[in-house]
């Protein structure tokens, strides 16, 4: 969360910051580790991505966080669920079809704009991506800023209040107990309104266009 230079820090500011940081390292290393695994190179991990070779290289150092989307294409670029990309003793062998996730001890990821608690991470090849999420408070998102993918979400408002912009739709506010779901494919965004903590319970669908065009 950026700060003008007239707020005073929050409290715990400092301890934030850092844990912010090791969020963004750990994700870079395991990115990393999940590309070699698979046998790729840099270049071919952004050939087949689309992403820039040098964004690739700063998100598996911890220099950048990156977003949702940049994420889903990174998982369907490596032919794997998005779970291999949060936990590093995933077995991608694992043949369990059910899973419990106990309160707070899901596996935290940083990326742009929002700390995620992915749960239930052991159940490999998830269609559904559920998610724990605290979202910033920053400015009014620009058109820029907005993102899109394949898929549809929904969310569900634990505390504090959203702003929820989705293309071709007037901005909406919701607050605690308040619910959206929309399609991912339009442009959209989230943003924390106020200085209270804001967290919702966020469902993303994870398709794989291309397998399942495949007979």
């Amino acid at each position: 969360m950026e700060k003008s230079s007239d707020e005073a820090p929050e409290p715990g500011q400092d301890g934030w910051e850092a844990e912010r940081l090791q969020l963004r390292s750990d994700l870079g290393s395991r990115m990393k580790a999940v590309r070699q695994a698979c046998g790729l190179t840099l270049e071919a991990a952004a050939q087949r991505s689309g992403l820039a070779l040098s964004t690739i290289h700063k998100i598996e150092n911890g220099r950048v966080s990156p977003s949702y989307e940049n994420l889903v294409r990174i998982a369907r670029a490596y032919d794997i669920g998005m779970e291999r990309l949060f936990s590093s003793d995933h077995d991608a062998h694992q043949t369990t079809r059910m899973t419990v996730t106990k309160a707070g001890q899901g596996r935290k990821v940083r990326s742009k704009n929002f700390e995620y608690e992915v749960l239930c991470n052991a159940l490999a090849e998830k269609k559904i991506i559920p998610l724990v999420t605290r979202v910033e408070k920053r400015p009014p998102m620009r058109p820029d800023e907005l993102e899109a993918h394949d898929g549809e979400e929904t969310l569900f408002v634990l505390s504090g209040r959203i702003e929820l912009v989705v293309e071709h739709y007037q901005p909406v506010v919701l607050e605690p107990g308040d619910c959206a779901y929309f399609d991912s494919t339009l442009k959209h965004g989230l943003r924390a309104l106020d200085d209270d903590e804001a967290r919702i319970f966020w469902a993303c669908t994870y398709i794989d266009v291309d397998r399942q065009a495949q007979p």
